[in-house]
């Protein structure tokens, strides 16, 4: 008899509840099963204790009989430290996008670059356009001042 450690579903429609149980591989989801060994309620929190429930004991103890996990359950016992964690994908590789949109995105790409250039050019010449004005009223007075004494001395003589 093939043994599965696997998830059986209860609840109602929109309120999923779960129970970890050892069952004949053969036999449909949610059909009689040999022994409840925890629960899974996707409902609650991440981070909540309550959310997955496992008797470790009884466990390892189908697992030493020969008993497979399913992924899911896998994922649960090996959180839980009852058997190495599996490695499993964070989700499928998306495929990339097709030439026609690629190259759409290499023009965006290309505008936004050359707006930000152009609102970085604009943005020095209004710093230099402003540090300018504000320079030459002292080259003004500097100016002014070595003109005075020259006056002076012109009407000294």
């Amino acid at each position: 008899m093939a043994l599965k450690l696997r998830l059986s579903r209860g609840g109602r429609r929109n309120l999923p509840y779960y129970r970890i149980v050892v069952t004949d591989s053969r036999s449909p989801r949610d059909s009689s099963f040999i022994e409840r060994l925890g629960t899974y309620n996707p409902l609650l929190a991440a981070n909540d204790p309550n959310r997955v429930t496992l008797n470790a004991e009884r466990i390892k103890h189908w697992l030493s009989m020969g008993a497979q996990p399913s992924d899911r359950v896998a994922l649960f016992l090996g959180r839980a430290g009852i058997i190495a964690a599996p490695k499993f994908q964070a989700g499928p590789k998306k495929s990339a996008p097709k030439a026609k949109a690629q190259e759409r995105m290499k023009e965006q790409e290309e505008a936004a670059k050359a707006k930000a250039e152009a609102e970085a050019t604009a943005k020095a010449e209004a710093d230099a356009a402003a540090a300018a004005p504000a320079e030459a009223p002292v080259e003004a007075q500097a100016e002014a001042a070595a003109e005075t004494p020259a006056a002076e001395d012109a009407k000294a003589e």
